[in-house]
């Protein structure tokens, strides 16, 4: 099973590798396949004022002495379409922000590099409009046909979160994770599908659900989690309110094991 956890952006070195020091025993984990996930830039941040992270040039250095150090493989955000070539000699995965999902140059760059791709559902789309995302993807790299297999032989990834319907929160439609994985693998952000969007300049949430969604998602079948974790989420630069304690991500991982392990008893 894939996972993709770490802070939500990249904060101060010391708290970064702090961190991902706390993650080593997952990265050891031989039922994982583990990535290390923070922001270098944080461009879709709700206020002019919030951290946005130390930038591609600063936050890409940090990244490969994570790599050096942990030996962990590697995945970011990325806005612009000429941060997927530098970004792509460093990070594993290029990971699509949702509310740009559907832009067909930072798609199409994506794909002329060698790294995975996971693209997040934007909250405005319904499931079967993910198939024209992967599409992009999978033509740019040389395959005609939207499949479950063609996307994971090409490393293209979907990642769902939720919906929004206007009463300002995120809403989980479990039908997406099967409807999508017709187009690819489907990763699980169980620690955005609790936030709370923009509630007075900044995002909110309740990462008390976040056990309670991943349960959910992992007794319908998806292949990967997305969590955000932080050693003090109280203290975090981004997503806090959202955020699994480390301690806490390690239980619903079992929790998560525990529940495909009785499916699989069936």
């Amino acid at each position: 099973m894939t996972v993709l956890t770490g802070p939500c952006v990249l904060e101060d070195r010391d708290t970064v590798l702090a961190i991902a020091e706390k993650l080593k025993p997952l990265s050891e984990d031989k039922r994982v396949d583990f990535y290390f996930k923070a922001s270098f830039d944080k461009a879709n941040r709700t206020s002019l004022n919030s951290y946005r992270g130390p930038g591609l040039e600063e936050g890409l250095k940090l990244f490969q002495e994570i790599k050096e150090q942990f030996g962990y493989k590697l995945v970011s955000d990325i806005h612009e379409s000429y941060q997927a070539k530098p970004a792509s000699e460093v990070l594993d995965i290029l990971q699509i922000p949702a509310f740009l999902c559907r832009q067909t140059d930072l798609l199409v760059e994506a794909a002329k590099t060698n790294c995975k791709i996971n693209i997040k559902k934007g909250q405005f789309l319904a499931a079967d409009a993910m198939k024209h995302p992967v599409e992009k993807v999978l033509q740019t790299r040389g395959v005609d046909e939207v499949s479950y297999i063609n996307s994971q032989e090409a490393g293209v990834w979907l990642c769902e979160r939720g919906n929004t319907f206007g009463y300002g929160a995120l809403v989980v439609d479990m039908r997406n994770l099967i409807l999508m994985r017709e187009y690819a693998p489907v990763i699980f952000d169980a620690t955005h599908s609790v936030q709370i969007p923009s509630t007075g300049g900044t995002t909110g949430g309740n990462s008390e659900y976040v056990p309670y969604m991943a349960r959910a998602a992992a007794s319908v079948g998806v292949d990967g989690f997305f969590f955000e974790t932080h050693t003090d989420p109280k203290s975090a630069k981004s997503d806090g309110p959202n955020m699994l304690q480390v301690d806490k991500l390690y239980k619903t991982i079992d929790e998560i094991f525990a529940i495909k392990e009785a499916l699989q008893s069936l």
